[in-house]
């Protein structure tokens, strides 16, 4: 048996559901994801999705509206008679009358261990926030933001140093391993719920919001201790990227810092420390493993040091 599926998502993170889906022999009715959307310089022809790229390589319909809050888009939507719908990283919000479409309705995979890290940056902000363990989330969608009960979990631990480019890809993939089991207990007629207010009981696991990430916030502060701005950095890598304005012997410049360790350390904040590109923090230490120079190719840590001959003492973090 298969189920009839309306496929809802956009970025590269969705792809592998949607191609586990497939393969798994469900019936997709219909693939939706965002507009194709300028990329890169200024005046390029408008890019398509991830999912539609993928959409299209398995010869699937794709459609891209703008909203789905109008009568005429609603009604297209209930047309396809689903029998379910999975959104993944889809991006828009559905209302109502498009939830409620498919027979059994709808399904989110959903990057944390809810109820914690609601919204826009779970994976971002569960390793900024130090998390051991994170994973994805099967959930029947309701009105709320995230609020839905959840059907199925698989968690995964956060490695020390991973950034969260790396626990992206690696969620993505769980991602399709549990909306595929989710589809076949719901076959089987064994797909459960548990409300979110029963994990939290059961866990101790209490709601935060993961907001979305603000530009303002990318700076590093070496005052800070040396596990915050570790966390930082590893949580914002690759996008939108940490920074700081670092002074290698031709006046401060703009540093994209990419990858870091917290170690032991003592010094001003922002002093070099021997070993490599280590800046002392308010507590402890940093270790910069890899760093990018705006124009360069990301480099370790060591060879910049190493390249622009900085010795340890020097502070090299501009105020």
């Amino acid at each position: 048996m298969s189920l009839r599926t309306v496929f809802m998502g956009t970025p590269a993170f969705s792809v592998p559901t949607l191609r586990a889906l497939h393969e798994a022999g469900h019936e997709i009715a219909a693939v939706y994801t965002q507009p194709p959307r300028p990329a890169g310089r200024r005046g390029l022809s408008p890019t398509p999705s991830p999912v539609q790229v993928e959409a299209e390589r398995l010869g699937l319909p794709v459609r891209s509206p703008v909203s789905l809050k109008g009568a005429e888009e609603q009604a297209a939507f209930a047309g396809l008679k689903a029998d379910i719908a999975v959104v993944v990283a889809y991006g828009l919000i559905l209302p109502r009358a498009v939830l409620d479409a498919p027979r059994h309705g709808a399904l989110n995979g959903h990057a944390s261990l809810l109820p914690r890290w609601r919204g826009a940056a779970p994976i971002q902000r569960a390793i900024e926030a130090g998390d051991a363990a994170t994973g994805m989330m099967v959930m029947r969608m309701e009105a709320g933001l995230d609020t839905g009960p959840v059907a199925l979990a698989l968690e995964t631990a956060i490695g020390e140093g991973e950034t969260a480019g790396e626990l992206h890809d690696r969620l993505s993939r769980l991602s399709a391993e549990g909306m595929v089991e989710a589809l076949a207990r719901l076959e089987a007629g064994t797909l459960s719920f548990e409300p979110q207010d029963a994990i939290a009981a059961r866990t101790g696991r209490q709601m935060l919001y993961a907001g979305k990430i603000d530009k303002a916030e990318t700076q590093v502060d070496f005052a800070a201790p040396a596990a915050s701005v570790a966390a930082k950095i590893n949580a914002f890598s690759p996008f939108p990227g940490a920074w700081a304005m670092l002074d290698l012997g031709q006046g401060p410049e703009r540093v994209k810092l990419l990858r870091a360790r917290a170690e032991a350390g003592e010094g001003a904040p922002g002093t070099l420390l021997a070993g490599g590109l280590r800046l002392a923090c308010g507590t402890g230490a940093v270790a910069l493993l890899q760093v990018q120079r705006a124009g360069g190719k990301p480099v370790s840590g060591e060879a910049l040091v190493n390249g622009a001959r900085l010795a340890p003492g020097t502070r090299i973090a501009a105020p």
